[in-house]
């Protein structure tokens, strides 16, 4: 008999002869029985067959044969039928629970390998460490065409986040909740969040930038920042992206940059800047070197430059942005002007100034020697 998704007979093993043994003695199933049942448990689900329809089949067998027991047929009064009847569905009741062991047990070991093979993929999609065509044809199974253009979005907080989070778990509901099921891939790497979208499907990254860093009540903390990469085409695409916003959030920590979300299309300057390191120490210590003669040292003064320039040299914003008198600003310019040569109200030597402020700032200098 099979059940009606299709279970062969196999599986009820010699469940009927194991049924009219224990109508006539009462006994209960041994451990070997039970293990051989979990085994069958197991056997269903690898060949994908339900839990409710395994249980069906169980139950079907149990009917089909219960007039039949020999403890039941043979009972010489109510009370003996009723003891043979207790024997069974103990029995039952035991291998329907060994049953559902086993299937879990097979179900927990697909979700692990399941699991283990997303994990095995995001590595090799992240780092490009796979070949492009095989890369392709996995990234169709986990709902991503690499044939097109993706972005990637990256979000970092206070904790480290993984794929049980409620902060992941949250997300992936709104997006899904929002944009259906699409082409999109949340995942988390190196205890961030990721999210990799195509380039027709901005928007959700614009959505997840808001679902990630959205704290609500309860408790629930969004994260400290979410990173934008560009949009870059095939399987190289999405590790440029992803390379992008990390880079993206490394500046931000580094600079201070305001705002939970950054672009890395917004920050292009400073990968330009720092592609000849030496030559940005060198105009670092060129520009900027003689403020370390100030009184208070170069920060303030570097503070200064920075702070000018956020203002579009606008002095009374300036000395607000410091917290200072529009006066002690006037005199800090001057000894910028003073010490390094160059002056902030010139637009060309103004801009030589900015320019090495923000190499100082990216280098870490002066708090990290050059």
């Amino acid at each position: 008999m099979k059940s009606d998704d299709g279970i062969p007979a196999e599986f009820v093993h010699d469940w009927a002869e194991l049924l009219g043994e224990i109508s006539i003695t009462g006994r209960l199933l041994r451990r070997a029985e039970l293990d051989v049942l979990a085994d069958l448990g197991e056997r269903a689900a690898e060949a994908g067959h339900h839990w409710r329809a395994l249980v069906d089949l169980y139950l079907c067998e149990t009917r089909r044969v219960w007039t039949t027991l020999p403890g039941v047929a043979r009972a010489g009064s109510v009370g003996e039928a009723a003891r043979a009847g207790e024997a069974v569905l103990t029995a039952s009741e035991a291998a329907i629970t060994a049953l559902g062991a086993g299937h879990e047990r097979a179900q927990r070991l697909a979700v692990r390998q399941e699991e283990a093979a997303r994990r095995e993929f995001i590595d090799d999609l992240l780092y490009g460490r796979s070949d492009p065509g095989r890369l392709a044809e996995r990234a169709e199974r986990f709902g991503l065409r690499l044939a097109r253009a993706h972005a990637v979005a990256v979000a970092v907080g206070a904790v480290v986040y993984d794929e049980a989070h409620p902060l992941v778990r949250r997300v992936e509901r709104e997006l899904i909740g929002r944009f259906g099921e699409r082409d999109v891939l949340l995942t988390t790497k190196g205890g961030r969040l990721v999210c990799i979208a195509p380039d027709d499907e901005r928007p959700v990254l614009a959505a997840f930038a808001k679902y990630a860093t959205w704290s609500g009540g309860g408790g629930r903390e969004g994260v400290d920042r979410v990173a934008l990469g560009r949009s870059h085409p095939g399987a190289g695409g999405v590790v440029l992206s992803y390379e992008e916003a990390l880079g993206a959030l490394d500046l931000a920590e580094r600079l201070d940059l305001p705002g939970p979300v950054l672009d890395a299309a917004e920050l292009l300057v400073f990968p330009v800047l720092l592609r000849d390191r030496a030559a940005m120490a060198d105009l670092v210590r060129t520009a900027l070197g003689p403020l370390v003669h100030a009184r208070g040292g170069a920060a303030p003064l570097l503070e200064t430059i920075t702070a000018c320039a956020a203002a579009g040299y606008v002095n009374a914003e300036a000395a607000r942005r410091l917290r200072i008198s529009v006066r002690t600003l006037s005199y800090r310019l001057e000894r910028i002007r003073t010490l390094t040569g160059y002056d902030p109200g010139d637009a060309l030597q103004r801009y030589t100034l900015e320019t090495a402020a923000l190499g100082a700032r990216v280098l870490g200098w002066p708090g990290t020697p050059l």
